[in-house]
């Protein structure tokens, strides 16, 4: 148990030297992860939240922005962040075409994150014409620089993942998201994210058809080797099943519960995962899904690798009270 939990040999993982220290946790023994535990990340995000253009590149140099959705997602989220990259779109010239590319990379995710603030949560009845006209104002920013920003560096898989993201909310259609999802994963067949994103993609409330999604995140898991992250592929289509149905104990089967425990010992229990920046999240979508269906062993072993360590509202947003569902299930386990 001892060597799947914690690496070859029952041995802990390395101590990594970019690790954050934890703060001090909370009476329940969680705390909120930050900047994906990661020294580095700190200061990426603490150069761009001063709009510091010249820090931000300084800071970039040990990440692939092109690839790594969880980096670019640090700063898609930043608040402020709008008011100062238009400058450094601007002033990053074509002979300057990698920063340029970034500048406009770093855009266009945030004005797609942005967009989605304007829009809110709430059921599309209820958004006011005012807050849909200014989505699709910020939208159309972002479909513009992420188009730019994917022209000048066409390696890059982290343009059409966010392309995704704002076609659904524009509603373009199956065929132009299509179109998005093929050429994100031609840069990258295994990629995580463009996967849940599709899998969000074809959930019914945006237009997909029941079990459609599960099936996609098993054929697509059936593909990942071992250690992958991919694996969590199936506990976000589990979860995804789980809201959209009318039966809270709906993932609670013996047949779920295997399905779950497999992914989990094939991806992030197994020996070959990478703990890359922002590993809890990984944890965390595994640690939601395994809780959802009553799984008593295996999600007692993700627990424990997390050590509280609890990533702000995703995958847990889902729930009325996140935070109280992540100490809750913490807890138990």
């Amino acid at each position: 148990m001892f060597g799947k939990l914690f690496g070859r040999g029952g041995e802990r993982p390395a101590r990594d030297p970019h690790a954050l220290p934890v703060p001090r946790r909370q009476k329940n023994g969680m705390y909120t992860l930050r900047a994906l535990g990661d020294r580095r990340v700190l200061a990426l995000v603490a150069a761009a939240d001063a709009g510091d253009w010249t820090a931000v590149k300084a800071a970039l140099a040990p990440f692939d922005l092109g690839r790594d959705h969880r980096v670019l997602g640090q700063l898609a989220d930043l608040a402020g962040v709008q008011d100062w990259i238009g400058r450094a779109v601007a002033e990053d010239t074509d002979d300057h075409k990698e920063h340029r590319a970034t500048a406009l990379l770093i855009s266009g995710a945030r004005h797609v994150s942005w967009g989605w603030e304007a829009r809110t949560a709430e059921r599309a009845v209820n958004v006011t014409q005012e807050q849909w006209r200014t989505f699709h104002e910020r939208l159309d920013i972002a479909e513009e620089h992420l188009f730019a920003a994917a022209e000048l560096r066409p390696d890059w898989v982290t343009p059409w993942r966010t392309l995704l993201t704002s076609g659904r909310g524009m509603s373009l259609g199956a065929a132009v998201n299509e179109t998005r999802r093929d050429a994100a994963l031609r840069r990258d067949p295994l990629d995580l994210e463009c996967h849940i994103e599709w899998v969000s993609q074809l959930q019914p409330r945006w237009g997909g058809e029941p079990g459609e999604a599960l099936a996609f995140a098993r054929d697509a898991f059936a593909r990942a080797p071992q250690g992958h992250p991919l694996g969590c592929v199936i506990a976000i289509a589990h979860i995804e099943d789980w809201v959209e149905s009318d039966d809270g104990g709906c993932l609670q089967s013996d047949e779920i519960r295997a399905e779950l425990r497999q992914a989990a010992d094939h991806s992030i229990l197994h020996p070959g995962y990478q703990r890359r920046p922002g590993w809890q999240h990984d944890f965390n979508i595994f640690g939601m899904a395994l809780a959802l269906a009553d799984e008593r062993h295996t999600v007692r072993r993700v627990f424990q690798a997390l050590d509280g360590a609890y990533t702000d509202s995703w995958p847990w947003k889902y729930f009325a009270e996140p935070e109280k569902q992540f100490a809750r299930h913490h807890r138990r386990a």
